[in-house]
């Protein structure tokens, strides 16, 4: 289970920013996930908690935001969201799509951090 591991990297990080605050309090990590980054949502979520037991973000809460796959048509000349991570096709004219340009995101994108 390789959440775990990543879960765990996630709370060393915000560790050091609490550290570098002295020692501020983290209230929730917030982060986005794409459909394609080979993370399951659910597996993060149980791994976060257990990262967490035993360390100053006890309590915490990992904020999820869950990032679709998008990729460019070049039938169409614009961006797709496509329906599913195994066939990736226009939903519009069903023309092959090749350049994904987000859906791989594995991303902390902000601290909620009580002073």
């Amino acid at each position: 289970m390789h959440e775990l591991s990543i879960a765990m990297s996630i709370v060393e990080m915000a560790e050091e920013e609490s550290v570098q605050r002295g020692g501020a309090r983290i209230e929730a990590i917030h982060l986005k996930l794409g459909a394609l980054a080979g993370v399951v949502k659910s597996a993060l979520l149980a791994s976060y908690e257990l990262a967490c037991e035993g360390t100053p973000l006890r309590g915490s809460k990992l904020v999820i935001e869950e990032v679709p796959i998008i990729g460019y048509c070049p039938n169409c000349h614009a961006p797709r969201v496509l329906e599913s991570a195994q066939w990736f096709a226009c939903p519009e004219c069903q023309s092959p799509v090749s350049d994904v340009t987000q859906g791989r995101e594995l991303e902390v994108v902000a601290l909620e951090i009580q002073e």
